[in-house]
């Protein structure tokens, strides 16, 4: 634990506690089954492989661990697994596979980085990128495969409406930085199915700066970006207006307008503390530069009335009828304006209306030491699964509509020592398109597994 952490932790009491919501839940859930009644299914039964801990009567696979060879040939499978999504692949019979699209968050220190492929190749020197899985009805690995190569920190994304998927890299570093031969910090498009028809083209129009994730309007193609910036002042929450709305695979490519956004009087969200504070008259701003040449965009002038920012902005959804995003923690030691363990926001686009709508803070239960939410999505059987990225034990809680908590993975592979263990966070939480199976990444070491279960119990 970090001695900032440590810090603010017992200024408000809560060393050693757990993890606590409040807020309107009901309005993360719109369009979901209904929610589970109970907290849960049940306390997590101890791995005796030493891998993943679950609840009675859930099971895992491994699917893909680093530094195995990848099924096409192409190297090791990379280093540094992050967010995720699953796609519905063609159909076999009755039974259709399933596409996962998996993030590889590598610097240029990575030891293991995604080998570089013809085609698919953006910057030779670049280490990150994404590789993609192909399963059948059984959940068995068929083909895993390089989809692009040459990005840098690939974090977080997010699926599109028309199957594809969008990864973002997490970073501002410019060509001659790190050794690049390019210039990074955008966003790509990948097909899952066949990465060869999207490349290793850079989105420019839609920004060039640290990005985590993103969420796409299905009715007005509107896509909303996320920024985790490491400094103050913090990121930007982001919308793109595409010049093709009705989307489709290659059309963010035909540009667009960047814009972030700028709540009235509102300076910096770390601010705003209670749950269902809400705000009218949202502002769009358009970004004066969204390729940075010579200024980061959240250094950039927006006039007299400033822009607004916040820490640890990550996590990224679209539900219902609103677009969700995630400040994952906020620390006045680091910068922030106001210290909090989580938000999570929620903007109406056709009431032009932002909503604090959950508040994460420090309960009593030092059974679920769990705070600073990273990816997170919704569960098919109604609810959230909310990736930890803190310190300890890291944990995949859920949340119901209740606002009951419960831990339905524990990851046990420990990367310190007997003495003083340490576990990786999890990342790229996903279901796939039928709901049976959850899959979840551990990020170092990387590893990809598939939970199945009494997911309906």
């Amino acid at each position: 634990m970090s001695a900032t952490r440590r810090q603010l932790l017992a200024r408000s009491g809560a060393l050693g506690a757990g993890i606590a919501f409040s807020g309107a839940l009901s309005e993360l859930f719109a369009g979901t089954a209904a929610a589970l009644g109970h907290s849960g299914y049940g306390p997590l039964v101890p791995d005796p492989d030493g891998l993943l801990d679950l609840p009675e009567g859930f099971r895992y696979r491994v699917l893909s661990r680093e530094g195995d060879e990848l099924r096409s040939g192409e190297g090791p499978v990379p280093s540094n697994h992050d967010g995720m999504a699953a796609f519905a692949g063609a159909s076999v019979g009755r039974h259709r596979r399933v596409h996962l699209v998996r993030n590889h968050e590598n610097r240029a220190t990575a030891k293991l980085q995604v080998p570089t492929v013809e085609g698919l190749t953006y910057d030779p020197m670049g280490k990150g990128g994404c590789t993609t899985l192909t399963l059948d009805e059984r959940g068995k690995v068929l083909a895993e495969r390089v989809a692009i190569a040459g990005t840098a920190v690939n974090c977080a994304g997010g699926p599109t409406p028309w199957g594809t998927w969008l990864t973002c890299e997490e970073t501002e570093d410019k060509a001659g930085t790190n050794g690049y031969t390019k210039d990074h910090g955008f966003i790509f498009e990948v097909d899952p199915a066949d990465p060869h028809r999207t490349g290793a083209v850079p989105l420019t129009a839609m920004g060039r700066f640290q990005h985590e994730a993103i969420a796409v309007d299905p009715r007005r193609g509107i896509v909303y970006e996320t920024e985790d910036a490491f400094q103050k002042p913090f990121g930007l929450f982001y919308r793109f207006l595409p010049k093709k709305p009705e989307g489709g695979r290659g059309s963010l490519r035909a540009g667009g307008r960047l814009q972030a956004m700028r709540v009235p009087g509102v300076p910096d969200l770390s601010t705003i503390q209670e749950t269902g504070a809400t705000f009218d008259g949202i502002e769009w701003v358009d970004v004066p530069d969204p390729l940075a040449a010579q200024t980061p965009i959240r250094l950039q002038d927006f006039g007299p009335k400033g822009i607004t920012h916040a820490q640890k902005l990550e996590g990224c959804y679209w539900g219902g009828k609103s677009v969700y995003f995630v400040s994952s923690f906020a620390r006045s030691a680091e910068g922030s304006a106001a210290d909090h363990f989580g938000q999570i926001w929620r903007y109406d686009p056709g009431a032009r209306r932002l909503t604090l709508v959950i508040v994460f803070g420090p309960d009593t239960d030092v059974q679920l030491p769990g705070e600073e939410p990273d990816n997170i999505c919704l569960a098919p059987t109604g609810g959230l699964m909310v990736c930890e990225d803190g310190e300890g034990a890291q944990h995949v809680y859920g949340v119901t509509r209740r606002g009951e908590v419960y831990a339905m993975a524990r990851n046990r592979q420990n990367i310190g020592t007997p003495e003083k263990p340490e576990w990786g966070e999890f990342a790229g939480v996903t279901f796939s398109p039928d709901g049976r199976t959850m899959y979840v990444n551990c990020y170092t070491p990387g590893t990809t597994f598939a939970v199945t279960g009494p997911w309906h119990r």
